[in-house]
């Protein structure tokens, strides 16, 4: 396994960093890569968490990078933009050995699917973000693995309360200061013909995030003609993708490299 790490500062900003996997030798060439995005709950996790799957990954073919954002940001909004900046770096990288407009997945788990799923679905600057640093604007995600995706980022009934003061806390002002942040955070309002195409890959004891909801984005892809999938796993919990010893993790990653293949098949 080869990785390098790359900072976008000079001097260096913690939370500012990707590191890329590099494909092994003997492996098939594949045509996509994968930009992964952790999770945490926005102020906790670091990208070596899926370093294990991007050695699986690596070892079929796949380059990988996985980033880490500021933890200690204002708000989600600081968050994105470091993202967006890592993800556009490694386009460079992938254009500097020759990959012209690259194809890439986007994959990320609980806080990692929320910010990586808006940078997938939303365009470069439309959520307020700062993107006076990107080179690469018009390449954005052609497809995207979320793992217990929040739908959107309003209060529901039963929610934990300090999980909803994490929620608050990341949005940068109360709900009742300012509503509108919430949202421009909110999936279900950036759902329309120009999204990737999305699997979610759903944990049966999910407790954060409704796994219902996503499936209505699934289906209304659908009917816009995006090929987007939605599939539950049996007895796994919240952010179980990351590492693949269990029976379900196995299976849910097969399923994710079929889908990177454009061979999945899923029934609603």
């Amino acid at each position: 396994m080869k990785f390098t790490s790359y900072y976008l500062d000079d001097p260096i900003q913690k939370g500012r960093v990707f590191d890329i996997f590099e494909p092994a030798e003997n492996a098939p060439a594949r045509d996509i890569a994968i930009f992964f995005v952790h999770g945490g709950g926005w102020r906790a996790g670091s990208r070596d968490i899926y370093h294990i799957i991007m050695d699986e990954l690596c070892r079929r073919g796949y380059i990988c990078a996985s980033t880490d954002y500021r933890l200690n940001a204002k708000d989600a909004f600081e968050q994105i933009s470091d993202i967006r900046e890592a993800y556009d770096k490694f386009v460079g990288i992938l254009e500097e050995r020759g990959i012209e407009n690259p194809k890439i997945a986007t994959w990320g788990s609980s806080a990692g699917a929320h910010l990586s799923s808006l940078v997938a679905f939303a365009k470069p600057g439309e959520l307020g973000e700062d993107v006076s640093k990107l080179q690469y604007p018009e390449i954005r995600p052609v497809k995207a693995m979320l793992l217990a995706t929040p739908y959107d980022f309003l209060h529901f009934e039963g929610m934990m309360p300090q999980f909803w003061a994490t929620m608050q806390g990341i949005a940068g002002a109360p709900y009742d200061k300012d509503p509108s942040r919430y949202e421009r955070l909110s999936l279900k309002n950036l759902v329309r013909k120009d999204n990737p195409e999305v699997f979610y890959v759903e944990a049966e004891y999910e407790h954060l995030f409704d796994p219902r909801l996503n499936k209505e984005i699934a289906l209304q892809h659908r009917e816009m003609g995006i090929n987007s999938h939605w599939k539950m796993y049996d007895r796994v919990e919240h952010g179980f993708m990351y590492e693949l010893t269990r029976k379900m993790q196995k299976a849910a990653f097969e399923d994710i490299c079929l889908f990177l293949e454009d061979k999945l098949q899923t029934e609603f």
